[in-house]
């Protein structure tokens, strides 16, 4: 018998025909003689229709009282589940992250797991039950209700399946694994049978929606078995691991891309020692994260630099220049929308040379200019005018000979929460 954790998102239990469906799946794998750990999501459209209510009330909410709002969507859910196992002829236990021994840091909306005391859990499945624990959600050492943030969900279970030492962690989305690229963008995207954890998290990070980046850095750190297949069909998923088996002649394993991008430019800023440090350390202050840095050549003791934020951060990004003028000297600072970061990644990038050219090649080829460029070990990627995105990505997945020969989509829009 082995113990595994399922984790379905709101999409996959989005109605009460859905919800009959993952019952099944749930009291399939029981049958089978696994003992099951189910996270689950709140249902569908859920948080938005509370989001959205509260602001009808209050438009500035306290994050407290947000994290004690949204945490009801997924508590609605274990209960309803349950309950559908329960009538379907099963046992099932519900618990929210607190009653699952989930202790968080004592941050509203965007807490990490600290701690997880599973003691409930094994009891409840000593019994004989499905243990459905309410993801995204977690209690601080104080007693505060948190929530998890983006993502929240995915990262329950994999914490979870680490803390209770599970022998596998599925998780179950709209599509039947990960693809090399976003296939409702190119419809003969391949299905990969395996990933390595770092291409994943390469991915996750740079823009690909299936799996959160922090639930990948917990399988990582924890070597957790990560599965992701679908919830509609019972199709092989894909496997994320420690070594992914790399198939000959493919170099570069999936492409990803961002929306959420935006360019400052800072222009005549006097090229002293300390510059540097004065804006990003303003900027990390204000908790803006920065990707992309850029830096021109120096004239007449003034250089031009560029970095990229989220299309979120852009306003913010520049009010906070604004504020260190009087620190640091400039000319002027813009900002630049309407763009997107595309990336390549690929653990056997490393040992390949010209992949880069290839990219670059690929894009220049369908007249497009690259604005930015960053590399690592196993990804390149550029920022790019937003417009030909998807050609852009069309062209890249035929160039890396990513192409399958027929359509392998299954699936609707990817299960973000």
């Amino acid at each position: 018998m082995s113990l595994i954790v399922m984790k379905f998102g709101g999409s996959s239990v989005g109605t009460p025909e859905r919800m009959q469906r993952v019952a099944g799946r749930i009291i399939e794998r029981k049958q089978q003689g696994h003992s099951i750990v189910v996270v689950v999501s709140a249902m569908g459209d859920t948080t938005d229709e509370l989001i959205d209510q509260s602001k009808l009330l209050n438009p500035n909410p306290p994050a407290r009282e947000m994290d004690m709002l949204l945490t009801t969507g997924e508590q609605i859910s274990v209960a309803l589940l349950s309950m559908t196992i329960h009538q379907l002829g099963d046992r099932a236990v519900s618990l929210t992250g607190w009653q699952a021994g989930i202790r968080t840091e004592a941050v509203h909306s965007k807490a990490r797991i600290t701690d997880i005391r599973p003691e409930r859990i094994f009891e409840a499945l000593e019994g004989g039950n499905a243990v459905i624990v309410a993801g995204f959600q977690g209690m601080s050492e104080d007693g505060e209700i948190t929530t998890l943030g983006r993502g929240g969900s995915d990262t329950t279970a994999v914490a979870l399946a680490a803390a209770i030492n599970a022998d596998m962690c599925e998780i179950y989305t709209d599509v039947d694994g990960i693809y090399s690229t976003d296939p409702r963008v190119v419809k003969v995207a391949r299905k990969l049978d395996e990933i390595s954890y770092d291409e994943m998290l390469e991915l996750a990070h740079l823009g690909a929606a299936v799996l959160h980046p922090r639930a990948v850095e917990y399988a990582k750190h924890n070597n957790v078995k990560l599965v992701v297949r679908s919830s509609f069909t019972h199709n092989e998923g894909t496997s994320v691991k420690e070594e992914a088996v790399m198939e000959q002649g493919i170099v570069v394993r999936g492409i990803a891309f961002d929306k959420n991008v935006a360019r400052i430019s800072i222009l005549g800023v006097e090229d002293v020692p300390g510059v540097l440090a004065h804006v990003f350390g303003a900027l990390a202050e204000n908790g803006i994260d920065v990707d992309i840095i850029v830096q021109s050549g120096v004239q007449n003791g003034k250089a031009d630099f560029s970095f990229t934020v989220s299309l979120d951060d852009r306003e913010r990004a520049l009010a906070v220049i604004e504020g260190i003028r009087s620190k640091v000297s400039y000319l002027e600072a813009t900002s630049e929308a309407d763009l997107v970061k595309v990336s390549i990644v690929g653990a056997g990038m490393v040992s390949n040379p010209g992949v880069a050219a290839t990219m670059f090649e690929a894009i220049s080829k369908i007249g497009v200019s690259i604005k930015m460029v960053s590399t690592s070990e196993i990804k390149v990627s550029c920022v790019i005018a937003a417009e030909p995105l998807h050609e852009v990505v069309r062209a890249l997945h035929t160039a890396y000979g990513l192409d399958t020969t027929e359509q392998a989509f299954v699936g609707g829009p990817q299960d973000r929460r």
